[in-house]
C-alpha cells in the first residue's frame, strides 16, 4: 500500500524557515527527503549560522532571498525555485513578527498608547506577508491543479493572551502586556485559510491552518512556571513537537482535509 505520508521529492516552501520552528520544519521534511526551498531575510541566515550551513550541504535544500511583504522579491523567489525544481507541491507561512519580552516599553506597555507604528509592522508581515505569499505560490500551486499550504497560527488568535502570566514583572515595577497586533495577526490567518480554501478547492488546492501554543525557548523561569501552568499537560511544547502535524498537513495523509484549524496547543484553550 502507498504511504500517504510519503513526501518524497516534494518541492515545498517554507516562510522563516531559519527562525528556531521553521529550522525544525526543514529539517524534518528533508529528512523525509522532500525538497526544501527557505524564503527568508540574510540576517536570518547569520543568526543561525551553524544550522544554516548544514543545511545548505544537502542537495534538497535551496535558499532565496526574499522579503515576504514584497511582491516583487517572492515572485523572484518562485521563480528561482521553478528554475531548480518545478512548482512548489506545498507552502508553510511560518513568517512572523512579535514583540519579543524585552522590547521597548512603548511595544509592550498598555493597550491605550500602543504605537500605531508597531501595528502596521506587524500586520505587514503576519498578514499581509501570508496573503502576498499565497497569491504568488498558491497562485501557481493552482494553475498546476495541486497543492498544500499550512498557515501557521497562535493561541493567541483565537483567545485572548493571558496578561496574568506577566504579574511577576509587573510586580518588580514594569509594564508588560502581550500587545494586540499578534493576536489580531494570528485571528486574521484562520480566515484567510477558510477563504483560500473554499477559493481553491476546485484547482486541487487545500489550505489549512496550524494554531500553536507557546515553545519552549530558554525562556525566563518566571515565565515558563506561570505559562505551564495553565496547560493541562503542564509545560510548554518542545520545538520539535509541531513536526507531526507539519508533515500530515503537506502529505496526502491529510488529503480530504481542508479549511481546518488544527489546535496543538497542550491543552491551553480546552480549559
Amino acid at each position: 500500500m502507498k504511504d500517504k505520508f510519503d513526501i518524497l521529492d516534494k518541492i515545498i516552501v517554507i516562510t522563516g524557515g531559519l527562525g528556531q520552528l521553521g529550522l525544525q520544519y526543514a529539517a524534518e521534511l528533508l529528512e523525509r527527503n522532500a525538497r526544501i526551498a527557505i524564503f527568508d531575510l540574510p540576517e536570518s541566515a547569520e543568526l543561525n549560522r551553524n544550522q544554516f550551513d548544514l543545511l545548505e550541504n544537502s542537495k534538497r535544500f535551496l535558499y532565496c532571498q526574499v522579503n515576504v511583504t514584497d511582491k516583487n522579491s517572492i515572485e523572484s523567489g518562485l521563480n528561482k525555485v521553478i528554475k531548480e525544481w518545478g512548482i512548489p507541491h506545498g507552502l508553510i507561512n511560518n513568517a512572523a513578527l512579535d514583540s519579543p519580552p524585552h522590547a521597548p516599553i512603548s511595544e509592550n506597555g498598555p493597550f491605550e498608547t500602543y504605537p500605531e507604528s508597531s501595528w502596521d509592522k506587524i500586520m505587514e508581515v503576519n498578514a499581509k506577508g501570508v496573503l502576498l505569499m499565497c497569491q504568488v505560490i498558491g497562485g501557481a500551486m493552482a494553475e498546476a491543479k495541486r497543492g498544500s499550504i499550512v498557515n501557521i497560527s497562535s493561541i493567541y488568535g483565537i483567545v485572548s493572551p493571558d496578561h496574568r502570566i506577566y504579574n511577576y514583572r509587573r510586580k518588580t515595577g514594569e509594564t508588560f502586556y502581550k500587545p494586540i497586533a499578534y493576536s489580531a495577526s494570528k485571528s486574521t490567518i484562520l480566515n484567510m485559510t477558510r477563504y483560500m480554501a473554499t477559493y481553491w478547492a476546485p484547482k486541487g488546492v487545500r489550505v489549512n491552518t496550524i494554531t500553536l501554543g507557546g515553545v519552549y525557548n530558554n525562556q525566563e523561569d518566571e515565565f515558563i512556571k506561570e505559562y505551564s501552568s495553565k496547560v493541562p499537560l503542564g509545560r510548554m511544547a518542545d520545538p520539535d513537537e509541531y513536526n507531526g502535524a507539519i508533515v500530515f498537513l503537506i502529505s496526502d495523509a491529510s488529503s480530504y482535509m481542508t479549511g481546518s484549524n488544527l489546535i496543538i496547543d497542550g491543552g491551553w484553550t480546552a480549559w
